[in-house]
């Protein structure tokens, strides 16, 4: 038996154990939980806090202006980063995958997934401000490590839970560094590149590999700066491309939607034994795919949301919710409508139609309206999601990897990190899949069981910044659980 078959073999075991219907229910019911607890933030504070982050985007320079410190990034690169590791391949051939082995029900989960992962994520940036320290070097860091420690384990007797889920958190984020934010992106990136243009992965590899290491050495504020230039323009054109495709295909959007709706509640199948499995199908692929692509509830993104210049927590807590409505009900929204609409996927029961891959459904989706420029098109999009994809996940994984051994020794994790990016590339695609499925199992649980148990204090933030900002009362701000970092933000200007 071959390496990856035993790899595989053993990945099987612990995906299906990780990926069960109770790991679902509790990353549903932390998003519920916290949607609750909130008031339904996203939805009652919607034009609020668009206008706090897609809106300052073009009024407010100090959100774009770039630091001059050296030790923080300003908001809207915090934003460009984390969205440059949650806009990858999930986006793209994610969510073609959910479709193909889901059926177009898979959406509609997709969408839960999202709505309530906006405040799990939202949870995950107030405490990962609150609770964010310096380094040596003056840099902010911040994560689940952190709020674990430092929140969990301040309660009483909860002080060796909290450092135990800590050091596991950063274990299994060094291990998702490496599935979802490298290996499965390579090969998306490297197998489209193939396909397109007849470009060897090994080829691929070893170009990609070079080119991110010269971002990677340069640290946060080199990623940054690339992810600023980058994610913008990427996620522009492909949403305009995806338009395009549902444009020329609007007279199928009635069909779509039927579809959708259906496959997500079963109302018509063959027997109830074929419903269930039909259901079962697309509300497991619907999330699985739907916290791959956005990656609420994984404690991730918080690493880079920390170092920006920001200093209240709800305001980051947004970016955080903006964040996932682009990633999910943007981004994933116009590739699925894209593939259904094209005739590709057979509506309305969504079997596959011209091709069964997930990358060349989206392909030959863009096809029906580009020609062969379409799946080329589609392959470059694939290659820059991916890039950008892997230098944000390269800092989670350096902040987590500093966490367990030191900031001196985190040039090892670097080039781990950046020879894995030949390996990905060259490796059996559905391999990589399954080990990034499983690795962001085992990385959300203990960020999960941190954010249920810190939740009132979210709540406490959260109601006093409202208390400030709608009610005009004249509190003192919940800015840093630290009396130090405390202090020195009191006597700043709130950005």
């Amino acid at each position: 038996m071959s390496v990856y078959a035993l790899i595989g073999k053993w990945n099987d075991g612990i995906n299906e154990l990780v990926w069960g219907m109770p790991m679902l229910l509790l990353l549903i019911g932390t998003g519920c939980w916290m949607t609750v607890r909130t008031g339904c933030f996203q939805l009652r504070y919607f034009r609020y806090w668009m206008s706090c982050t897609l809106g300052k985007i073009f009024t407010d320079r100090r959100v774009t202006r770039h630091t001059g410190d050296g030790q923080t990034i300003s908001q809207f690169q915090s934003l460009c980063t984390a969205l440059a590791a949650s806009l990858g391949t999930g986006n793209i051939v994610g969510v073609s995958t959910a479709l193909f082995l889901g059926g177009p029900g898979a959406v509609f989960w997709m969408w839960a997934a999202a709505f309530f992962g906006m405040m799990t994520k939202y949870a995950e940036n107030v405490l990962g401000i609150y609770f964010r320290r310096k380094n040596a070097r003056g840099e902010w860091c911040g994560g689940a490590m952190y709020y674990l420690e430092y929140g969990l384990g301040a309660q009483r007797g909860c002080a060796g839970i909290g450092r135990r889920l800590a050091v596991l958190f950063a274990a299994f984020c060094i291990l998702a560094s490496f599935g979802i934010g490298n290996m499965s992106q390579m090969n998306a990136a490297a197998q489209n590149m193939e396909a397109a243009f007849g470009i060897s992965p090994y080829i691929s590899g070893s170009v990609l590999m070079g080119a991110a290491g010269l971002v990677i050495i340069g640290g946060m504020k080199r990623i940054a700066l690339v992810a600023e230039k980058i994610v913008p323009v990427m996620a522009v054109l492909y949403i305009a491309g995806s338009v395009a495709v549902c444009a020329v295909n609007i007279e199928q959007a009635p069909a779509v939607w039927t579809a959708i709706v259906k496959g997500a509640f079963g109302i018509k199948a063959a027997g109830g034994g074929l419903a269930g499995y039909g259901i079962h199908a697309a509300l497991t692929w619907g999330m699985k795919r739907g916290v791959f692509s956005n990656e609420a509830g994984l404690g991730s993104s918080v690493m880079v949301h920390a170092g920006s210049n920001v200093k209240e927590p709800v305001q980051q807590g947004m970016w955080g919710i903006f964040e996932v409505f682009v990633d999910t009900v943007v981004m994933c929204s116009v590739t699925a409508f894209a593939v259904l609409s094209s005739g590709v996927m057979g509506i309305p029961d969504g079997s596959c139609g011209l091709c069964a891959d997930g990358s060349a459904a989206v392909g030959a989706a863009f096809g029906t309206v580009f020609g062969k420029a379409g799946p080329a098109f589609v392959a470059a999009a694939i290659l820059m999601f991916a890039f950008s994809t892997v230098l944000g996940w390269c800092h989670y994984g350096t902040k987590a990897f500093e966490y367990l051994f030191g900031e001196r020794q985190v040039h090892l994790y670097r080039a781990a990190f950046i020879g894995m990016i030949f390996w990905g590339a060259v490796m059996d695609l559905q391999l990589a899949w399954d080990l990034s499925d499983t690795f962001n199992g085992l990385m959300a649980l203990p960020n999960l069981a941190g954010i249920l148990l810190l939740s009132p204090l979210v709540l406490r933030i959260t109601d006093n910044y409202k208390a400030r900002r709608f009610c005009g009362k004249q509190v003192r701000p919940m800015l840093s659980a630290f009396s130090d970092i405390q202090e020195e933000q009191e006597h700043g200007k709130e950005v």
